[in-house]
């Protein structure tokens, strides 16, 4: 039975890699991104094609974990500096767009007789990005370095920073209930914050030290072990304060 599940398992991973690498290409090469590939590979072996995956469920994980090490690529080659210079694009512009779309899309709830307080969910909901789509196009496409890539850059980033608060707004604006308090969603909500801080100052002040000493080893496969431990710990830290980890 175990070597039948493994064999199992050991199907989906080979379906799954080779449906991508077949896919994306293709769709590269007729000029519709990569990321279409991708969709359109998952249609195929998914539950509603060949059925390779009986539920998405299944992999859910594998395709959480993509997207970390896709993000942490990218974190690789932004410049700090470069951030800090987008400053105000991010909390100018970046407010501006995540304020006008909310309040736009609050008030479409309303006008559908929707609670005001599920009509603002929702539409700050809609108005998050889905970081790992966008920065994969502008990847794609060379425009990330490009002052129009740097708005949209500050725009994510924004986004970004905005889930934290958002969710403590979720938890007021939640109805109370037996099953859970608001102290118990505002302690979650403070776990979430807490996580985020610590990993922030964590990177900040251990990661660096931790690097020196093991490039001194002149170990690579340490460092590439170290480089992979950091991303999956992050990952792993973020699942478990309630949090995405991407």
């Amino acid at each position: 039975m175990a070597a039948e599940a493994s064999s199992s398992d050991l199907v989906q991973v080979v379906a799954l890699l080779a449906a991508g690498v077949i896919a994306v290409p293709i769709f590269k090469r007729m000029g519709l991104g990569s990321i279409l590939g991708y969709l359109a590979a998952g249609v195929v072996i998914g539950p509603f094609g060949l059925r390779v995956f009986s539920e998405s469920g299944s992999i859910l994980h594998v395709a959480e974990l993509g997207v970390v090490m896709f993000l942490f690529i990218i974190g690789l080659e932004m410049q700090p500096s470069r951030l800090w210079g987008l400053r105000r694009e991010i909390f100018g512009l970046g407010a501006l767009q995540v304020g006008v779309c909310a309040i736009l899309l609050t008030l479409v709830g309303l006008a559908g007789s929707f609670p005001i307080a599920q009509s603002f969910v929702a539409g700050a909901g809609f108005v998050l990005t889905s970081t790992a789509i966008v920065m994969q196009l502008l990847e794609e496409r060379g425009e990330i370095a490009t002052p129009k890539g740097q708005r949209i850059v500050s725009i994510l980033l924004l986004e970004d920073l905005m889930i934290v608060p958002l969710l403590a707004l979720v938890a007021f604006l939640a109805p109370g209930g037996a099953e859970t308090s608001i102290s118990e969603r505002l302690t979650e909500v403070g776990i979430g914050i807490a996580a985020i801080v610590g990993l922030v100052v964590a990177g900040r002040y251990l990661l660096n030290p931790l690097f020196r000493v093991l490039a001194d080893a002149r170990a690579r496969e340490v460092m590439t072990a170290a480089a992979l431990l950091v991303v999956l710990g992050s990952a792993l830290a973020m699942q478990l304060s309630g949090l995405s980890m991407a």
